[in-house]
């Protein structure tokens, strides 16, 4: 008889896919800052928003967005683009500092043939990477095992980013400050 692997938290997702989105849960950010630890936001800068994938391919597999609900990089504004990758370093940050990965994938799916699970909304991954992470489970059983819940993931990320943005430790080598990242 074959193990089942109980992952309830998956038919919101399945729900999603095969209904397609009620509304774009991106744009939703912009205007919801008072529900930041039910939509999983980390941290906010005037253009956009760093959060955890709620259907992570690994624990710490976080997102970056600009509110602002735009198919690709190229309807994008320039300060809005330099944004992305401000949040992006500062996911970069506090992935190491809390989860330690050996490494990262960080990349964009742009359009539903190349992947998006929001293809009118660009936004940026960064899954943070161990050796051995991947093994017979995904190759084989198409199953990812998530060791950490979401819940202590995003609690253990949202004290990095507060610890990171206060005081010294919110300055680059040059002295200045994280952009703007809240």
């Amino acid at each position: 008889m074959a193990d089942v692997l109980w992952a309830p938290w998956r038919m919101d997702y399945i729900k999603n896919v095969s209904d397609g989105p009620k509304e774009c849960f991106l744009c939703a950010l912009a205007t919801a800052p008072q529900r930041d630890e039910e939509n999983l936001v980390i941290a906010r800068s005037p253009f956009g928003a760093l959060l955890l994938n709620r259907y992570p391919y690994v624990h710490g597999h976080l997102l970056i967005a600009p509110y602002r609900h735009v198919a690709d990089l190229t309807g994008l504004a320039p300060a809005e683009r330099a944004e992305m990758m401000e949040l992006l370093m500062h996911a970069q940050r506090l992935l190491g500092d809390v989860m330690n990965p050996q490494g990262y994938n960080i990349g964009m799916n742009l359009g539903r043939c190349a992947g998006a699970g929001v293809p009118g909304h660009v936004h940026m991954h960064i899954v943070p990477r161990w050796n051995g992470d991947v093994n017979f489970m995904a190759v084989i059983g198409q199953v990812h095992v998530i060791p950490q819940a979401m819940e202590e993931s995003y609690r253990q990320l949202s004290a990095a980013h507060r610890k990171l943005v206060r005081g010294a430790a919110n300055q680059d080598k040059d002295g200045r400050t994280a952009n703007g990242v809240l």
